[in-house]
């Protein structure tokens, strides 16, 4: 917000400062999540990317609400993510899964890495450009946070299953270069911002997310396995209704 002459002001106050704050504690947990995947503890590092997860998604609504958005503070939540979601999950994988096989699982890491950071390169010029697509309805390829949450899939299932690997580490490594390609194609994707929700539902919506998220508390891995496949059904759903639309109109 500017001045009487048209300069920032020289003073914020903390308010205006809350998004830039919930962005750093993003940071910082995504920093720490790849502290703890070293030291093993796998359990609190997925908690930690989740809850960058979950500080991500609500940065950026608070700087709207309370119209202190910035271009300092644009640029640090696209730092903010790649670290979170472009570099934590797969090196937490990495040191869970892959040891066995460390150059074929490091290349997958710089797979992942790469495409996260070029899904959101290309997701920062649409959304300065003026002639970006109106339909904000869908995405572009999977966000990142998605291709974050989906690509430990691998590592819930195990969770879920035993304490130990169960699948083999050829197949994570093919995992995480196939939800990268994901983040960087072209499929429709639908976007849960956009979603309305009607009046009269609204306390249907309240119910069912207040039970998701005792569910993920309580059964853990199976949930985050199920919220995956669910995901990757809408994915697939979307893309099936995308392609009969295009076939109507041609």
């Amino acid at each position: 917000m500017a001045g009487p002459t048209g300069a920032p002001p020289s003073e914020l106050s903390v308010t205006q400062l809350l998004p830039n704050l919930l962005t750093i504690m993003a940071v910082c947990a995504g920093v720490s999540a790849i502290r703890f995947g070293v030291q093993g503890n796998y359990v609190l590092a997925v908690q930690l990317i989740l809850a960058a997860a979950v500080l991500d998604g609500l940065d950026g609504r608070l700087a709207r609400a309370l119209d202190s958005q910035s271009k300092v503070g644009a640029e640090l939540d696209s730092l903010a993510d790649f670290l979170n979601f472009g570099v934590a999950p797969p090196l937490v994988l990495y040191f869970w899964g892959l040891q066995s096989v460390p150059n074929i699982g490091w290349l997958a890491v710089l797979v992942f890495a790469i495409c996260t950071v070029l899904r959101l390169a290309r997701f920062n010029v649409a959304s300065q450009s003026e002639t970006a697509p109106g339909d904000n309805r869908f995405f572009t390829g999977v966000p990142a946070p998605a291709g974050a949450l989906l690509v430990m899939l691998p590592l819930y299932v195990s969770f879920a299953v035993s304490d130990q690997r169960i699948l083999p580490a050829a197949v994570i490594c093919i995992h995480m270069v196939v939800i990268g390609a994901l983040m960087i194609s072209k499929i429709p994707t639908w976007s849960f911002k956009a979603q309305k929700i009607a009046r009269e539902k609204v306390r249907f919506f309240f119910v069912g997310f207040a039970l998701l998220g005792a569910a993920l508390l309580i059964f853990t891995w199976v949930s985050l396995v199920a919220v995956c496949i669910a995901y990757v059904a809408v994915v697939i759903i979307t893309l099936v209704h995308d392609r009969r639309r295009r076939k109507q109109e041609s």
